[in-house]
């Protein structure tokens, strides 16, 4: 069975190949993806190899999702892609503000609710 990936989801894959126009990413027994040269770096990028390395293990953020060939398009330059940051002992979510950006609503409803009911009594 092979996980469902979402647009906007970041998730953790392994380089398994470099070359000038991007960075090949094995993702799970079941997808691979490609992070194209013009999504490593809001920066111009002159050599990708100054970005990651052959095996090493990456975050990445979909940016497409091909089902029928088991693709993904993947960037990593908006995100902080490394993932050998374990000695920090806080543990930063790899998703940034998106659960904001997902509950904001949701919160902003409840508390508009709670503010209602307490002006009623």
């Amino acid at each position: 069975m092979t996980e469902e990936y979402k647009v906007g989801d970041i998730i953790k894959g392994q380089v398994t190949g470099i070359e000038k126009y991007g960075i090949f990413v094995n993702i799970d027994p079941w997808y691979d993806g490609l992070i194209h040269i013009s999504e490593v770096s809001s920066d111009y990028v002159k050599d990708v190899h100054e970005f990651v390395k052959i095996g090493e293990t990456i975050y990445c953020q979909i940016l497409e999702v091909d089902e029928e060939n088991l693709h993904l398009k993947l960037s990593i330059k908006n995100i902080n892609y490394k993932a050998n940051n374990d000695n920090n002992p806080i543990k930063e979510t790899r998703r940034g503000f998106l659960p904001l950006k997902e509950n904001l609503d949701k919160w902003i409803r409840d508390q508009m609710e709670y503010y209602k009911s307490q002006n009623k009594k």
